[in-house]
């Protein structure tokens, strides 16, 4: 046994305590975000931009997420838990609650990003959160289940556009805590509406539509929440669903013990372990999936960091869940196969090649945007083909569109041809804050759905097409993978052209974190690979991985 930076000792490798571990690693953070003072106004708000450094002018309703996590600290008995029965712990979490009360709206929604956003995210995640600590601490404090049942009624009449699925099931889970709570029938219904808005938007593939298409980080998020729904209620069709998405999940767990990646519709690397120990039992996929992540992606340091103030509480709180709900009889990690197996998604548009030296994922429809990844780490991958035209356009391969994909009888050869598309980067300025300020203010707070679809469409499904075209070539050999892109200028001019290997262009919060395989190099055209291009209007890169 080694010992940590602080003050637990490293558990071995694959042992259930690195759940624990890692989450009580999370706590001084968490702990250091919080108003802790009682007499300030805004005690128990964990946004530290809004009481602390007043940057920001309004607290993030997200934040109050973070009550959990401290919650769970003061009442279960982790390992080496020092937190356990530390009444101050249990009275910052009381306060957390307090301020999501005093400091909504009196329709019980909240603030996001913006204000008068009444965001249902930024609603759905605390509301869970807060109502999970009163259920942990066995606090039933009449103004809490008033706040609570008025957050419930409004999401019993109103929903976010966009096709979201976690926040659907998460919707689905934070209503039934408030049926557990306050005993009314009509917040169990309004579960039941909500999950089967999610299972609507599910796909014979075992996946939940995330905006444009599957996402295998957002889905170990659904399955998460989707989990503890089930944990509750034992709904039978929550169940079901549970399977076939477990079974999803399984191939986009990589053999390093990392798991998802960029290759997703939204680019995120999430991984929340509790719905696999959860379905560990009925799956044995489950169970491997989870192993991976003890065995390789926590000890390892594979796994994926979302640590920055708004979203380090996230996983937190689910690492503690899976602690506790360990499932004793363990299949052991995802391994990589004697003989190479092959799995085409049609719906989903990706393919998944598993060759006893390394695991190969492809999005076609994000115009080929791939990983390699043996058992030590990824050894290759990028997001596609991108560029600089001579007039400052950015054009890139990856937004999501309908692309032509050509998948070889063998599944060993994915060809996808497409259209470049104008990468948006729109970067606030004080000029333009005070504009969008003033207009939520005055106009936009009537109408706050209108404004997320329209920035939805902006920031997120718009396409901008652009008069030019690439091919990409992918051949996975036992030994090596072969890359091969050509681009056609069609009359453009660039200035530079690359494939970078962790590029990403619509706006998601949670994408861009770090795992190990963002710090893959790009690839550059050299000079003289990018004068062919210009002068011939067209120029074929080819790359060769050895597996390692």
């Amino acid at each position: 046994m080694t010992t940590s930076d602080l003050f637990a000792p490293q558990p071995e490798p694959g042992h259930r305590d690195w759940y624990a571990f890692e989450a009580l690693r999370a706590l001084p953070r968490l702990i250091l975000m919080v108003d802790k003072n009682p007499y300030s106004p805004a005690h128990g708000c964990f946004d530290r931009s809004f009481w602390h450094y007043r940057t920001m002018d309004f607290p993030c309703g997200m934040n109050q997420e973070f009550v959990l996590p401290l919650a769970l600290a003061y009442k279960m008995e982790l390992p080496h838990n020092r937190y356990r029965g530390m009444e101050r712990l249990r009275e910052l979490a009381i306060a957390g609650i307090d301020h999501a009360c005093k400091s909504s709206y009196s329709n019980g929604t909240t603030d996001d990003y913006f204000p008068f956003e009444r965001a249902m995210g930024a609603l759905v995640f605390s509301l869970y959160a807060m109502t999970e600590s009163c259920i942990e601490l066995d606090e039933k404090r009449d103004a809490h289940l008033e706040f609570f049942a008025k957050r419930g009624d409004w999401l019993l009449a109103h929903n976010e556009t966009g096709k979201l699925a976690n926040h659907q099931a998460f919707a689905a889970l934070a209503l039934y805590n408030v049926y557990l709570l306050t005993g009314d029938e009509k917040y169990r219904m309004g579960s039941d509406d909500f999950r089967d808005l999610t299972m609507s938007w599910g796909h014979e593939e075992g996946w939940f539509q995330e905006y444009e298409g599957a996402d295998p980080g957002y889905h170990s998020c659904l399955i998460s929440f989707f989990g503890k729904l089930w944990q509750k209620s034992q709904d039978p069709v929550v169940f079901d669903a549970l399977q076939k998405a477990v079974d999803f999940a399984w191939y986009f767990t990589h053999p390093d013990g990392s798991y998802a990646g960029e290759y997703g519709s939204r680019n995120t690397f999430h991984f929340y372990p509790h719905g696999f120990e959860l379905m560990a039992p009925h799956n044995p996929r489950a169970g491997q999936i989870a192993d991976s992540f003890l065995h390789r992606g926590a000890p390892n340091r594979k796994r994926y960091y979302n640590d920055d103030d708004r979203m380090a509480a996230h996983y937190v709180y689910d690492w503690m869940h899976a602690w506790r709900d360990y499932a004793i009889d363990r299949p052991g990690p995802v391994e990589l196969p004697s003989v190479t197996e092959t799995k085409w998604f049609d719906d989903a548009k990706m393919l998944v090649v598993k060759t006893p030296g390394y695991h190969f994922v492809c999005n076609g429809s994000k115009g080929g945007a791939f990983k390699a990844i043996s058992r030590s780490g990824a050894f290759a991958g990028d997001t596609g083909v991108i560029g600089e035209l001579s007039d400052g356009t950015v054009a890139v391969s990856h937004i999501v569109a309908d692309n032509s994909i050509e998948v070889a009888d063998d599944q060993r050869q994915i060809t996808i041809e497409g259209r470049m598309q104008r990468r948006k980067t729109i970067l606030p300025t004080p000029l333009t804050n005070i504009l969008f300020r003033g207009f939520m203010i005055t106009v936009g707070r009537f109408g706050a759905n209108f404004v997320r679809k329209v920035l939805q469409k902006i920031l997120i499904v718009q396409k901008a097409p652009l008069p030019m075209t690439y091919r990409r070539e992918l051949c996975v050999g036992d030994d090596a993978l072969v890359v091969r892109d050509t681009v056609r200028a069609e009359g453009q001019t660039f200035k530079r052209l690359s494939m970078g290997t962790d590029a990403t262009s619509i706006y998601v919060a949670n994408s861009n974190t770090y795992q190990e395989s963002v710090l893959l190099p790009w690839t550059h055209l050299s000079e003289e690979e990018l004068a062919t291009l210009n002068s011939a209007g067209e120029v074929t890169v080819t790359r060769e991985y050895p597996s390692v």
